[in-house]
C-alpha cells in the first residue's frame, strides 16, 4: 500500500512531463530543436514533442511575409530629393539559418532593404528612376537576395509603392511637358499646313490645264457666298478686260 503511494506523485510527474513536452505545429509552421542548447534538428508539421527542461523549440513561419520599408529622403545622382517607400515580400526558406545565423530576420531584412534603396536610387538620375521603376526595384531585389539567401530567405520581389518629389520639381516637370505639347502641337499645325499646301498646288495645276475650269470654280465659290444675303461679294476682273471686249465687238 505504501508503494503504491510513493507511485502515485511519479505517475503524476510523469503525466506532467508527457503532456508538458506536448507542442503542435502547423502546416506552414517548422520547429528548430535546440538539445542543451545545441541544435538538433527541425520538426515538420504535426504533432510532435520535446523534452522538458533539456529540450527547448522555436517555431519558424515558412508562408510569405510583407515588409513595408518606411518613406525616407533618398537623394538621386543628379542631387534631386525625393521621398520614397517600398514594400519586401519574403519566406523563410532555411528555419535553421532564419533562427542561428541571425538574430532578428524580419528587422534586419527590412534595414538591408532600406539601404539598397538608398544605394541603387543614388546610383541613377531622376528621369531614369521614374521612367523604370520595375528595373530599379529588380536591381534592390537581386542585391538583397544575394546578401540574405545567406540567412535562409528568399526575397520573391520588392515592390515601390510611393514616390513625392518637391514642390518646386512637380512645377518644373508640369512646365516642361507643357512645352513639350507645345511644341508638338506647333509640328502638327505646320504638318497639316504643307500637307494643305501640296493640295493646294495640285489643285492648281489641274486648274490651269483648262481655261474656263478657273472661272467655273470662280462662280461656284461666288454662289456659296451668295447663299447669305448679309455677305458682300467683290469681283476681281482683269485689266485687260476692256481691250478684250473691243476686240470681240470689234469698237474701240
Amino acid at each position: 500500500m505504501e508503494f503504491i503511494y510513493c507511485l502515485i506523485p511519479l505517475v503524476v510527474i510523469f503525466v506532467f512531463l508527457l503532456f508538458a513536452g506536448l507542442r503542435m505545429l502547423y502546416q506552414y509552421e517548422r520547429g528548430i530543436v535546440f538539445t542543451l542548447g545545441k541544435f538538433s534538428n527541425i520538426r515538420n508539421p504535426g504533432l510532435t514533442y520535446v523534452l522538458p527542461i533539456v529540450q527547448s523549440m522555436r517555431k519558424v513561419d515558412m508562408r510569405i511575409k510583407t515588409a513595408e520599408i518606411p518613406r525616407q529622403e533618398v537623394i538621386t545622382k543628379d542631387n534631386i530629393p525625393m521621398l520614397v517607400n517600398a514594400v519586401v515580400y519574403y519566406k523563410v526558406i532555411n528555419p535553421e539559418s532564419a533562427i542561428i545565423k541571425i538574430e532578428d530576420y524580419m528587422f534586419a531584412i527590412r534595414q538591408y532593404t532600406q539601404a539598397a534603396l538608398r544605394d541603387v536610387i543614388g546610383n541613377n538620375d531622376m528621369d531614369v528612376f521614374l521612367q523604370e521603376r520595375e528595373n530599379i526595384a529588380t536591381s534592390i531585389k537581386e542585391i538583397v537576395d544575394s546578401e540574405t539567401s545567406e540567412w535562409g530567405l528568399d526575397v520573391e520581389s520588392i515592390k515601390i509603392q510611393e514616390v513625392e518629389l518637391p514642390a518646386e520639381m512637380k512645377r518644373a516637370m508640369a512646365k516642361q511637358a507643357e512645352a513639350e505639347r507645345n511644341r508638338r502641337a506647333v509640328i502638327i499645325a505646320s504638318q497639316g499646313e504643307l500637307s494643305a499646301s501640296e493640295n493646294l498646288r495640285k489643285a492648281a495645276e489641274n486648274l490651269s490645264k483648262s481655261k474656263g475650269a478657273l472661272h467655273l470654280r470662280t462662280l461656284q465659290t461666288i454662289r456659296d457666298i451668295a447663299a447669305d444675303p448679309s455677305e458682300k461679294i467683290v469681283l476681281f476682273l482683269p485689266s485687260d478686260l476692256g481691250e478684250t471686249i473691243s476686240k470681240i465687238t470689234g469698237k474701240k
